[in-house]
């Protein structure tokens, strides 16, 4: 049955996100099904005079691969998955699971080897460096479980934050890019955070719906040797097949010194962090914007764009906020900042601009979902 939402969201993903011109290609890489939405995907890209081409896996085949895939094998699958980007001029990637936990029976020694393989080589420096890309999620009964909401309710708070009027939502944007871009020392004070860093330098970005859909948030990086002090996530995170709660982080002079759940030692956690050099300081340092989100459910790319939330990101720089730090891992945890999550302070230069969630200064106070809801639903 055709839903009306499936061509609305399809044509801003072709049409805005990726701006797809006439002549280019571009690869449409569904990870699970949805047959209609894959055919409306496909659709606007040939109106807008483009070459759509088409790949699909899932969680379950990928796991089975690279449970006993060898170093060979996954260089091999590396390269062809590199040298078919290398042939297009724009990249959607649909990711569908049905089970997060599907990557759970992967070593991690595997997983590493995996990442190192992928990260840099294949997402990094040909995927984000090389194509017009975006990544978003669809609807599932999975989803509405890890959200706790019915399947239907799942598929409205879904088109409700993915169909935004992104362009309208950039400009809100735009007053916090130009408070950081003069921002040197930022501190993040609550119940189970007490950090400081300098982000002076760094380049600032938006996020408004060019990349992920759901999108918005504003990112940079802290200068990599600047971070000292504390932080114990206070939402769940997937990562690897996995799921980590009370990741706590101890940092002096921006290496993380100690990494454990909750206090308590977890091979898991030393594992992850000791996958390179890299991996034991931070890449990212970002503020949650989107007004449709309010919570998080175990996706990172709903969860990082919670509004009333931050995420401090150990491993690889982005490029677009580049600290210069590589890893072959980047984790974006989480840490909600509304006061029914125990509260917090954001300052910047010692100058108060969010307590709980709610930002206190200005222009920036548009940015609060009060504010945003009715004015970005097209």
């Amino acid at each position: 049955m055709k839903d009306i939402r499936y061509t609305k969201l399809a044509n801003q993903m072709v049409n805005y996100s990726i701006d797809v011109k006439k002549g280019e290609n571009v690869l449409i890489e569904f990870t699970g099904y949805n047959d209609y939405f894959a055919r409306e995907l496909i659709r606007a890209v040939y109106k807008a005079g483009a070459n759509p081409f088409f790949l699909q896996t899932s969680g379950l085949v990928q796991s089975a691969w690279l449970e006993h895939a060898d170093q060979k094998s996954i260089e091999l699958q590396a390269k062809w998955d590199k040298s078919r980007l290398e042939d297009m001029d724009a990249y959607i990637a649909i990711r569908i699971s049905d089970n997060i936990y599907e990557m759970a029976n992967i070593s991690p020694d595997q997983m590493d080897l995996f990442f190192s393989h992928y990260e840099n080589p294949v997402h990094m420096k040909t995927r984000v460096l090389k194509t017009k890309w975006l990544v978003t999620r669809f609807p599932n009964d999975s989803l509405a479980q890890l959200a706790n909401m019915s399947t239907e309710d799942f598929e409205d708070f879904y088109f409700n934050c993915c169909c935004l009027d992104y362009k309208k939502f950039s400009s809100y944007m735009d007053p916090l890019v130009d408070l950081m871009a003069k921002t040197k020392k930022v501190k993040i004070k609550g119940e189970n955070v007490d950090l400081s860093f300098s982000i002076e330098g760094i380049d600032i970005a938006k996020c408004d719906g060019i990349h992920n859909l759901p999108d918005g948030e504003v990112f940079t990086a802290p200068i990599p040797d600047s971070v000292n002090g504390y932080i114990q996530y206070n939402t769940p995170s997937p990562y690897a097949g996995q799921v980590f709660d009370d990741v706590k982080l101890e940092f002096e002079n921006g290496k993380i010194v100690s990494a454990t759940l909750g206090g308590n030692y977890s091979e898991e956690i030393e594992s992850i962090f000791n996958t390179d050099p890299g991996a034991r300081y931070i890449g990212e340092f970002a503020l949650g914007l989107n007004p449709f989100i309010t919570n998080t459910l175990q996706d990172i790319l709903f969860d990082e764009k919670v509004s009333g939330s931050f995420h401090f990101t150990p491993g690889n720089g982005c490029p677009d906020a580049d600290n210069g730090n590589r890893s072959a891992i980047h984790w974006d945890l989480v840490y909600l900042t509304s006061e029914e999550h125990g509260g917090c302070e954001i300052y910047f230069d010692d100058m108060l601009i969010q307590k709980n969630g709610i930002f206190l200064l200005g222009d920036l106070k548009a940015l609060n979902p009060d504010n945003l809801k009715t004015k970005l639903q097209l």
